[in-house]
């Protein structure tokens, strides 16, 4: 009898530990939650790159919150401040003087945008559907499958089973909302559409379509009516019982599934022009979506958002811990037993790349494309003096280059206006960016000249452009569109740089500038020198490869070797300023001295050992704390310095739950739908560790293709597909027992690379669209 139960017991574990196995498998890359969201911050996010929308899941009342890219308040407006480059010179002499206070009130009064404040991002508006009789259920799951970006509800009441999908098409630029019972006639709901905008109202379109209408509200002009306009469609379609559409919304009653279909659009046309007709878009948008049936809506949508998201396949294992719900896992992640999660973080930030940031669309904001606030933190806009490059890390490490394609073209819209800034506040030619910009492509310094004149935010921006070639070997496209807004940025540093006085190697310096956001208005911070120096780097290489501006070319060569070089201070720490006064107790978030390390390259091991070390030494100063964007730029910093164990620690730190009734933690971490938390949310963190979880596996930024240079003990057996490195390179790697198995390289061009394992480098020829595998017995 013993051996009978023994048995039958073996029997049922096997059953269990299959259907369990299972569920890892068919869950690998989805979040799941047993309850519906209570918060915006547990909503579920679904984007087309235009469109966004956060999923609350509700089941007797769902809200399906909603944005379009192109609504911002304000107007097209320029920032100017006619004058102001008459008091550049005094400002310096103050500064070099040691006068900060006089400097920044000088400035303050005669250098700053006009007006202050640069303009927000806006959200559109929401559906309400309401289901009588539905407050009550049973065996309720919320989802939110990466693997085919669509958002899942499903419930029962009694014993029929309620399904709803969501999902934002980008070949047909709608949302799609289906809604379906197990058994027939059951589908009963009113929907009706609302926003936060006052000027806004709902009205009726026709006998299957709703419609919301409106103006702007100004949120910081005391809610005036603002200037750009909007409009959203809702059309519904019922498969059996009746559908009605009015004043007050739409009914439908007996039915067996209905589809909704919502598209968006403003009177923005570009950051220059307010003047299109949000009706006529709409109109547009909405009738290629009527020609498809829910199932080929989805199928369209499938076919697109999978080519991109199924480039990149990433296994660190998994654990039972796998099975439970993703607030639940965050939680319990410190815990050492779910290396699942990280793998499911780093696809999560891919994701919300491809739903936040497609061609033609606008950049993902400080917010990506999800935001319910008329005034959101920060205006919810393109902050440039970490967040929004971070936003754009993990584009082509991730094999997600399409997706850089709205930043490098804001770049090139920035560099625009930015002409206009440099000569109004500099006299300079070239262009110029702080540290914001938004709808309107602003670039003067805004807010407060403490933080605000910081002028390398263009310049930054740039290494994106170089960093898109890098990874495509496009020469088109390096010709066409990246040197040219390249070499203007350089061209305003040629004239801006100045002497620093007393100094017999005529360092040149930058100034007024920041380190951001800490030590207040100053000269020769050294961020700006790792910036400019890379920015030449690339200028003078991009002119090599096109050879073009030759003179141009050996002029930046002798200007880059006089910028002041980085220095090491008392405390063997890499100095955030010319000056030795860094604080050995500062905890600030910004770690800005060490952009020579990450995202630059001017930083390294086998290149620069002293500096290396001495970053290292600035970052144990700064310790492991900090907003959640700040601790997913120190995961990429300590892959860079090759320490993995360290990396882990960071990202454990990031995945820590916050703002949640399961935490007490109220700080930076993750929200329980998996958003960064400064707090409060800022997307940056997300692509952030996402990039931090790449480096840990790829490097290439020494122009040498680096296998696992950052790989944690926590990590031992594990595989990743996909990875691409600069040359144009795709990168497999596979490891076990934390020793390198193999790695097979693919080639878009014909080429030698230096591949490197460890301490080992070695040269590999490449054939073009080849590929060839590598072990370690090769190194």
């Amino acid at each position: 009898m013993k051996r009978l139960m023994g048995f039958l017991l073996c029997v049922w574990c096997v059953v269990v530990v299959s259907w369990a196995s299972a569920e890892v498998q068919l869950g690998r890359n989805v979040l799941w939650y047993s309850s519906e969201a209570s918060q915006w911050q547990e909503a579920l996010p679904i984007g087309n790159g235009s469109m966004g929308a956060m999923i609350y899941g509700g089941a007797g009342e769902e809200t399906i919150q909603f944005n379009e890219d192109t609504l911002w308040c304000g107007y097209p407006i320029d920032y100017q401040h006619p004058g102001a480059a008459e008091h550049l010179g005094e400002i310096r002499k103050l500064l070099f003087e040691g006068k900060q206070r006089e400097a920044d009130q000088l400035a303050m009064k005669e250098f700053m945008s006009v007006p202050l404040r640069q303009c927000a991002y806006q959200p559109f508006g929401n559906i309400i559907l309401e289901f009588p009789g539905q407050e009550q259920v049973t065996e309720y799951k919320r989802t939110l499958d990466l693997e085919q970006a669509i958002a899942g509800v499903q419930y029962k009441v009694g014993e029929v089973t309620y399904t709803r999908q969501a999902f934002a098409s980008y070949p047909d630029k709608v949302i799609v909302i289906r809604i379906a019972a197990d058994k027939g006639g059951q589908v009963n709901f009113r929907a009706r559409l609302t926003s936060p905008h006052k000027q806004a109202m709902q009205f009726k379109i026709s006998d299957s379509t709703l419609g919301l209408r409106g103006q702007i509200t100004e949120p910081y002009e005391n809610d005036i009516e603002g200037r750009v306009r909007f409009e959203a469609r809702l059309h519904v379609e019922a498969e059996g019982g009746k559908k009605s559409v009015t004043e007050e919304g739409i009914s439908v009653q007996d039915a067996d599934a209905v589809t909704l279909r919502l598209v968006g659009a403003s009177s923005y046309k570009n950051f220059r022009d307010i003047s299109g007709n949000p009706s006529v878009k709409c109109a547009e948008l909405l009738l290629p979506g009527m020609r498809y049936s829910f199932e080929q809506l989805k199928q369209r949508h499938l076919e697109d958002y999978q080519k991109l998201f199924g480039r990149v396949e990433i296994d660190l294992g998994v654990t039972d811990a796998a099975l439970k719900e993703t607030d639940i896992r965050v939680l319990e992640y410190k815990q050492g037993n779910d290396p699942h999660l990280a793998a499911l973080y780093f696809q999560f930030g891919r994701y919300l790349m491809i739903s936040s940031s497609r061609e033609g669309a606008q950049p993902a904001t400080l917010q990506g494309i999800w935001n319910e606030k008329l005034q959101p933190p920060w205006g919810a806009k393109y902050t440039v003096n970490i967040n929004t490059e971070m936003n754009y890390w993990p584009t082509e490490i991730t094999n997600l280059s399409e997706c850089h394609e709205p930043l490098l073209r804001m770049i090139k819209e920035c560099s625009q206006t930015g002409a206009v800034t440099a000569k109004t506040f500099y006299d300079c030619p070239g262009w110029v960016l702080h540290h914001n910009t938004d709808g309107w492509r602003g670039t003067a310094p805004i807010n407060a000249a403490n933080h605000g004149i910081w002028v390398t935010g263009g310049a930054w921006l740039c290494q994106h452009l170089w960093w898109h070639y890098q990874f495509t070997l496009d020469r088109e496209y390096l010709e066409k569109d990246a040197y040219p807004v390249m070499k203007g940025a350089a061209e305003f540093f040629v004239n801006y740089l100045v002497e620093y006085p007393g100094n017999d190697k005529k360092w040149l310096v930058s100034g007024p500038s920041n380190s951001p956001e800490i030590g207040g208005l100053v000269m020769a911070p050294t961020m700006d020198h790792q910036i400019i120096r890379n920015l030449f780097a690339n200028c003078i290489e991009a002119s090599r490869i096109l050879q073009v501006d030759e003179k141009f070319r050996e002029r930046l060569i002798a200007m880059r070797a006089r910028i002041a070089p980085n220095q090491i201070g008392r405390y063997g720490q890499l100095q955030e300023w010319l000056e030795d006064k860094d604080d050995p107790k500062e905890k600030h978030r910004h770690v800005s001295h060490l952009w020579g390390l990450h995202p630059g390259n001017e930083i390294t091991d086998e290149g620069t050992p002293e500096l290396f070390a001495a970053a290292r030494k600035s970052l144990e100063m700064r310790g492991d704390g900090g907003t959640g964007w700040s601790m997913a730029w120190k995961i990429n910093f300590w892959a860079r310095l090759r320490d993995g164990d360290h990396a882990y620690k960071m990202l454990g730190n990031l995945l820590t739950l916050t703002n949640s009734p399961k935490t007490e933690h109220t700080g930076g971490g993750t929200y329980p739908n998996l958003f960064c938390a400064h707090p409060p949310f800022q997307i940056d963190g997300n692509f952030g560790g996402a990039s931090g979880i790449a480096e840990m596996l790829l490097q290439s930024h020494t122009g040498v293709v680096d296998l696992l240079p950052g790989l944690p003990g926590a990590w031992a057996d594990g595989s990743v597909k996909g990875l691409r490195a600069r040359g144009g390179i795709e990168v497999d790697i596979f490891w076990k027992a934390g020793k390198l198995d193999k790695a097979i390289l693919k080639s878009k061009v014909g080429q030698v690379c230096k591949v490197r394992y460890h301490n080992e480098t070695i040269m590999l020829e490449l054939e073009k669209d080849s590929e060839k595998q590598l072990s370690m017995e090769d190194f």
